[in-house]
C-alpha cells in the first residue's frame, strides 16, 4: 500500500541501535536500566508466576491462577531486553530470552492461540469478552516484542510465534462470513500489527490493523452483542459508558480526550501509523483534532495524563486535581509515543516539546533512582499518609504491582530512548536533533553516513556542543530544536555566532559540512514560574517552578514544618511564594544522584503571621527517594 504525500511521515525514525547514549544525564540511567531494572523485572515476573504460567500446569483449585494480562507484562520485558541487547550485547541476557521464548513456544496452541489464562483457567471463555479481558491487547505486546527481538538478534523463533498468532487472529476476526467483527477493549494490537507489517512486508497485517480501527465504535455496538451472547445486560458495565475504552464513536469522528488515558494514547499511535501507511487523511485529521483536547486542556504540567482513578483517565476540560491525580506512568509513555509519531508527520517542535516534558517529568517519576522500585500513578501533591494500607496502586514507589504494566513499559522506553532523539528527512537529506542527549548517532544524509556527536550536561546546563562528521564533504540542512520554553537561544558554527533561522521550533543550519565542523547551541535556563489556565480550579492562586524541561516540587525532607503549622490537609501549604522572591539554582552532585535544586525565601503561614522561611525545591522526577513525607508541585503564591 502506497500512501499519498498528504498523509506520510515527513521524517524517518532513526533505529535506536544507530544511537549511542554515553555519560551525561541519560547514560547512567540507561546503564542502570540494563544492570538493574531489566534483571529486577525478570525476577519479579518469575516470582509472580508469569513464567510458570506458560507451562500450562495450573489446575482448578491451585493458587495463583494465570491472569488475563500476564503475557503483556512479559512481552514488554522481552521488548526492553531486546532493545538493550541491540546496543549492549549480553550473552547471559540473550540466553535468558531464548529460555522465555521456548516457554512461549510451548504454550502456543496448535491453531496459533497464545494466552495461558484462557488455555487453563477459562478455556471456554476464549474471545467471549473482548470488552473487559485482554486477549488482543496481550497479543499486541507479544507482536511488538517479537519485532524488537528479531531486529536485535536476527533470530526468528519469537517472530514466528507472533506471525502464527496474528494469522490465527486474522482468521477469527474480519468482515468475512463467520468471522467476528470485534475489537479489543484495550487498544494495542492495532499499532503492533502495523509494526509487524513493517517487519515482514505483509499487507494482510496492515489490513487487519485497519479492520480493528474501522470497527471501533460502529453500530450495532459489538460489546453490546457479546454481552448479550454471554447472557449479560450490556448496561451492566462497571465504567458505565463506552467512552471508557474510546468505542463510543468511530475513531475518525472522535474529537475529545475521554476515558482510559493509556488506551487512547495507544489508539492514537495506531491511527498515526496507519495514516502514514495507507494515506488515510481522516485518521491524521482526527489525531490533529485530539491534540488540543489532550495537551492544552487535559494534561498536567508534568506531562501526566489522567485526572481520575475511577477510569484511570480523563474527566473534563481543566479538571486537573493534584493530590488525587492519577497520571499513570504508562499514560505518559503513551503520550510520548504518540507525540513522536506526530512529530514525524510535521517536523514541528511543539510535539517534541511535549515528548520532552513527559520524559523528564511524568515518565521518569515512575522509576526510583535505585532502578528497582516503580510508581503506577504520579500525583502532583502527596500527603503524609499517601501509602495507606489497602490502596490498590499506592502513591509511593513499590517493588511490584499486581497489575504490573508500568515497570516493563518504562524499561522498554529507556532501552530504546536513542531512537527518539533524532530524525532523518524521508525524502530529503535533512537531519534533525529532537532531544539533547550526550552521545553519538549515525544518521543517513543521501548516500552517506553522517556521525553526529553531542556533548552536553543538559538538562542541568543549556550548552550543547555538536560535532558533525560526514564521510565526505556534503551540503545538507541540520535542524536543532529550540524548546518552546526557551528564549534567547544562541548558535555558533565553528566558533562564529550566526543568527537563528527558526522553522516550526527548529533552528535550520544549511551549509557545506566537513568532518570536524562544530555547532554550539546555548539554551538559557532561567528559573520560571508557571501558572495554570484560570479554569484549573485546583491551581488558582498557585505557581509551579520549572527550569528548562524539568518541573520542580517541594518535599518535606527539605522543608520541615512544625506540627502547629496551619496547613489544612497539606502542611506544605503553610508555605507561600512571594511573586518577587529571588530564586536561585544550584547543582548538588551528592543529592539524588546529582540534581539542580532551586532555593528561595517563602512566607510561612503560622498563627496568622507570614514568617520568612527558606525553602528548597527538587526535580519532580526525584521525589520520594528519601524519607517519607509530603510533596507538592503547585505552591501557594503570596500577593
Amino acid at each position: 500500500m502506497t500512501a499519498p504525500p498528504a498523509a506520510r511521515y515527513r521524517l524517518a525514525a532513526v533505529p535506536h541501535d544507530r544511537v549511542t547514549i554515553a555519560g551525561g544525564f541519560w547514560g547512567p540511567r540507561q546503564e542502570a536500566n540494563r544492570a538493574t531494572t531489566i534483571p529486577t523485572i525478570h525476577r519479579r515476573l518469575r516470582e509472580a508466576g508469569h513464567l510458570d504460567a506458560l507451562r500450562l500446569a495450573w489446575r482448578p483449585g491451585d493458587p495463583n491462577p494465570p491472569h488475563v494480562f500476564w503475557e503483556s507484562d512479559l512481552a514488554k520485558w522481552i521488548e526492553a531486553a531486546s532493545y538493550s541487547l541491540a546496543t549492549a550485547p549480553d550473552p547471559a541476557l540473550d540466553a535468558t530470552l531464548d529460555g522465555v521464548i521456548d516457554l512461549l513456544a510451548g504454550a502456543q496452541r496448535p491453531d496459533g492461540y497464545l494466552n495461558a489464562h484462557f488455555t487453563v483457567v477459562e478455556p471456554e471463555g476464549r474471545w467471549t469478552n473482548l470488552r473487559d479481558k485482554h486477549e488482543l491487547y496481550c497479543a499486541g505486546h507479544l507482536i511488538e516484542a517479537a519485532v524488537a527481538h528479531h531486529a536485535a538478534t536476527g533470530k526468528g523463533a519469537l517472530l514466528d510465534i507472533a506471525r502464527r498468532y496474528a494469522d490465527y487472529i486474522a482468521q477469527v476476526f474480519g468482515p468475512g462470513p463467520g468471522q467476528r467483527r470485534g475489537y479489543c477493549g484495550h487498544q494495542e494490537l492495532e499499532l503492533a500489527l502495523v509494526r509487524l507489517h513493517g517487519a515482514t512486508g505483509e499487507d494482510r497485517y496492515l489490513r487487519l490493523a485497519r479492520f480493528f480501527l474501522d470497527e471501533r465504535g460502529r453500530q450495532p455496538h459489538y460489546f453490546d452483542l457479546e454481552a448479550r451472547a454471554r447472557g449479560e445486560d450490556p448496561r451492566d458495565f462497571a465504567h458505565g459508558t463506552y467512552e471508557y475504552n474510546q468505542s463510543h464513536r468511530p475513531v475518525r469522528e472522535q474529537d475529545t480526550a475521554v476515558g482510559h488515558a493509556v488506551r487512547l494514547m495507544y489508539q492514537l499511535c495506531a491511527m498515526a501509523d496507519l495514516a502514514h501507511e495507507t494515506g488515510d487523511a481522516a485518521l491524521l485529521a482526527a489525531c490533529e483534532r485530539l491534540y488540543p483536547s489532550v495537551v492544552e486542556r487535559r494534561m498536567y504540567v508534568t506531562g501526566g495524563l489522567g485526572s481520575s482513578a475511577h477510569n484511570e483517565g480523563f474527566t473534563a476540560d481543566y479538571d486537573l486535581p493534584n493530590e488525587t491525580a492519577y497520571a499513570e506512568t504508562c499514560a505518559a509513555i503513551g503520550l510520548f509515543l504518540w507525540q513522536s509519531r506526530m512529530l514525524r508527520f510535521a517536523g514541528d517542535g511543539r510535539y517534541a516539546d511535549v515528548m520532552e516534558r513527559s520524559l523528564y517529568n511524568g515518565i521518569l517519576s515512575g522509576l526510583a533512582l535505585d532502578g528497582a522500585h516503580f510508581s503506577y500513578k504520579n500525583p502532583l501533591a502527596v500527603p503524609r499518609d499517601a501509602d495507606k494500607a489497602g490502596e490498590r496502586y499506592p502513591t509511593l514507589r513499590q517493588p511490584w504491582f499486581a497489575c504490573a504494566c508500568c515497570p516493563p513499559n518504562i524499561a522498554r522506553l529507556l532501552a530504546s530512548l536513542g531512537g527518539y532523539a533524532y530524525g532523518e528527512g524521508a525524502d530529503t537529506n535533512d537531519l534533525y536533533v529532537h532531544l539533547y542527549i550526550q552521545g553519538s548517532a549515525r544518521l543517513r544524509a543521501g548516500d552517506q553516513t553522517v556521525t553526529l556527536r553531542q556533548e552536553t550536561a543538559y538538562p542541568w546546563e543549556g550548552r550543547v556542543e555538536l560535532t558533525v562528521e560526514p564521510e565526505r564533504p556534503a551540503t545538507f540542512a541540520l535542524y536543532l530544536r529550540i524548546p518552546g520554553w526557551c528564549r534567547g537561544a544562541r548558535l555558533a558554527v565553528n566558533g562564529e555566532e550566526r543568527p537563528l533561522a527558526v522553522e516550526h521550533g527548529y533552528a535550520r543550519v544549511e551549509r557545506a559540512w566537513a568532518a570536524g565542523d562544530r555547532l554550539t547551541l546555548d539554551l538559557p535556563l532561567p528559573v520560571e514560574r508557571v501558572r495554570a489556565h484560570p479554569a484549573v480550579a485546583a491551581d488558582r492562586g498557585r505557581v509551579a517552578l520549572r527550569r528548562g524541561p524539568v518541573v520542580y516540587c517541594l518535599e518535606e525532607a527539605d522543608n520541615p514544618l512544625p506540627e502547629t503549622a496551619e496547613a489544612g490537609g497539606m502542611r506544605l501549604d503553610a508555605l507561600a511564594l512571594p511573586r518577587d522572591a529571588e530564586l536561585t539554582a544550584t547543582f548538588e552532585p551528592d543529592l539524588l544522584d546529582g540534581v539542580v535544586t532551586l532555593a528561595g525565601q517563602a512566607l510561612r503561614r503560622d498563627g496568622g503571621n507570614g514568617a520568612p522561611q527558606a525553602f528548597k525545591a527538587v526535580p519532580f522526577y526525584a521525589w520520594g527517594n528519601r524519607a517519607r513525607g509530603e510533596m507538592q508541585v503547585w505552591l501557594r503564591e503570596a500577593p
